[in-house]
């Protein structure tokens, strides 16, 4: 004859906190980094801006020469706000958050 040992009764009080620590564990694993300073921020929008508007001149400038002065404007903006905003500024955020990691 085999004795079974009596389980724990559950309550409701067990069992929220246990879905309150499940819930609060992905939170604290997904919490994004600091934004950096408004300042570092600046510095890596201008570096960005400047580098691709020295590529776009270099690149789209010839073809763009004749156009009048707002219609080349807005074909080079056109073509640097976007790979500014989504390709060079969260690049270099990125190599930043990766350098401060790697420091400490």
């Amino acid at each position: 004859m085999t004795t079974v040992a009596p389980r724990p009764a559950v309550t409701v009080e067990t069992t929220a906190t246990a879905m309150s620590a499940a819930a609060q564990a992905p939170a604290q694993a997904a919490t994004p980094a600091a934004l950096p300073s408004i300042h570092t921020r600046f510095l890596f929008t201008w570096l960005s801006v400047f580098t691709a508007l020295t590529v776009a001149q270099l690149v789209i400038g010839p073809y763009v020469m004749g156009l009048p002065v707002l219609l080349r404007n807005l074909v080079v903006t056109g073509v640097v706000v976007p790979a500014v905003v989504y390709a060079l500024v969260p690049t270099l955020l990125k190599v930043r958050a990766a350098a401060l990691r790697r420091r400490s």
